[in-house]
């Protein structure tokens, strides 16, 4: 069968081959994560004690007030493109390996950034411990428990799993949500194996069960204006990351034809319109209670996913999805950056915030923050993470001998016939062994002995000669077990398919 060659697509690097979402990178997404990124850097710049930023605030309002929502938008993005990229690996059973090989991954991605900047960051905050006598060391409401304890959890990113409140948790005020996510990662192998046996529900169904996980934020922000209560982070990580996969469980069961996709286009040029209108207009019912529009971001990304004109082109656009690809270095050293400026700007009278210095040099940091993220990308996030997932067949072998040791699996014994042993060691000695099962399987069966490896129209020249290969080469350094297991494989495929023309 000949298949339609992909073509490239706004939305995603490739077309599916027979509709559906595209497949591999949407880059769409990935230039909304840029945004998304942008608009929490603005919101935490906007504290800054300048008259200048005041008057910017003054003039937009909640569209930067509100900007603690581009948390949520993350999540809601993490949770699409989780789903779209290990949904089908993961959840048609729990298996070790596939587990592993996704923690893995992950971690590959969160962890060499994270640690440089909580490390570069932490001695920050020490000296200022040292040096400073107020106690205050960080600009945040609570400030952050400086011991090992503390050191062990952020290290691990389980900081805020045992608090109620993210305050105060993290020594990196904005890694607080890296903690979260990585909590929803190690949930998501479990949670993986419900999703996939929900694709079939209707899409109404599945559109109306994405939307609820996001109503008990959004009553929050309706009935407070404040995202902020017991627990809120756990509800925002698990609600905000279930609509993003049940999400993509609808922009897949669509067939996305041209006219689909027409309409996607439309409603992701109408979203950003109503969401900006919504801030503004929610400020009219009472302070933060535009936040209510959250509701509506499973529903931006979904749009994004199909959409093929419009916004989506504008995301896709090679500067924006290299800054999506920043977002996350960016996301982790901005608050550094702003908190050495803030802390100058008190110290320094050359920096008053009455001055243009102060103005010019907080423009400065923020390019500085684009800057910083884009160097630390290039230097250490990608090559960390090539580096690290070259161990992937390791850290997959390690999660199987884990489960053994548990319990959870069991080596399957294997009956071995009693040859002599081998002057040349235990691989010679593996090799006998499976020569002797062979002529005994061979004199079991009647068949003759001798090269079993001819073409016929019933075994196609090219397996037969694949298997020849194998069973020639030389198996150096294996252990006996991994080649009794290649000797099985050969030994099924031998029987099934290549003695069929017999």
């Amino acid at each position: 069968m000949t298949l339609p060659r992909p073509s490239a697509t706004p939305s995603g690097t490739r077309a599916a081959s027979s509709g559906g979402i595209p497949g591999g990178e949407i880059r769409g997404l990935t230039g909304l994560r840029a945004v998304a990124a942008g608009w929490v850097v603005l919101f935490h710049f906007h504290f800054t004690p300048l008259p200048g930023v005041a008057q910017v605030v003054d003039a937009l309002g909640p569209l930067v007030t509100s900007g603690a929502l581009g948390v949520d938008l993350f999540f809601v993005l993490s949770g699409f493109v989780i789903a779209h990229t290990y949904l089908d690996k993961l959840g048609p059973s729990l298996r070790a390996a596939a587990t592993a090989r996704f923690l893995w991954a992950r971690a590959c991605r969160l962890w060499p950034v994270y640690l440089l900047v909580l490390h570069a960051f932490g001695a920050w905050l020490v000296l200022r411990a040292v040096f400073d006598s107020d106690g205050v060391i960080a600009y945040q409401a609570v400030q952050p428990v400086l011991d090992v304890g503390q050191y062990l959890q952020q290290l691990l990113l389980v900081q805020l799993w045992d608090d109620p409140w993210f305050d105060g948790a993290s020594w990196v005020g904005s890694t607080w949500s890296i903690s979260a996510e990585w909590l929803a990662y190690l949930l998501f192998p479990v949670a993986a194996l419900v999703l996939y046996r929900m694709r079939s529900l209707p899409v109404v169904v599945l559109a109306l069960c994405s939307l609820a996980l996001m109503a008990p934020m959004t009553w929050a922000y309706l009935a407070t204006g404040s995202p902020y209560f017991e627990w809120s982070w756990l509800v925002r990580i698990l609600g905000g990351f279930g609509a993003g996969a049940l999400a993509h469980l609808v922009v897949r069961r669509l067939s996305w034809t041209p006219a689909q996709r027409r309409a996607a286009s439309v409603v992701a040029a109408v979203l950003p319109l109503v969401l900006a209108a919504g801030l503004l207009l929610g400020e009219l019912a009472g302070p933060g209670r535009g936040g209510a529009v959250m509701l509506l971001f499973p529903l931006l990304v979904a749009a994004l996913a199909g959409a093929d004109r419009g916004p989506a082109m504008l995301l896709s656009t090679p500067a924006l999805v290299h800054g999506g690809r920043l977002s996350y270095a960016l996301y982790l050293v901005h608050i550094p950056l702003f908190e050495v400026y803030w802390l100058a700007l008190e110290r320094f009278p050359v920096l008053a915030p009455n001055t243009a210095l102060a103005h010019v040099v907080g423009i400065q940091v923020l390019f500085a923050a684009v800057g910083v993220s884009a160097l630390v990308y290039r230097m250490v996030e990608e090559p960390s993470r090539r580096g690290l997932r070259r161990l992937s067949p390791a850290v997959e072998r390690l999660g199987v001998r884990v489960a053994i040791a548990l319990g959870i699996l069991r080596a399957r014994p294997v009956t071995l016939p009693d040859v002599a042993a081998s002057t040349d060691g235990a691989l010679a000695t593996a090799a006998a062994r499976f020569a002797a099962k062979r002529r005994a399987h061979a004199r079991l069966s009647g068949r003759l002995e001798g090269p079993r490896h001819a073409a016929s129209p019933l075994r196609p020249a090219t397996l037969a000669a694949a298997l020849a290969t194998a069973q020639r080469r030389r198996a150096a350094h294996r252990r006996e077990l991994d080649l009794w297991a290649d000797y099985e494989r050969a030994e099924y495929i031998r029987g099934n398919y290549l003695a069929a023309g017999n």
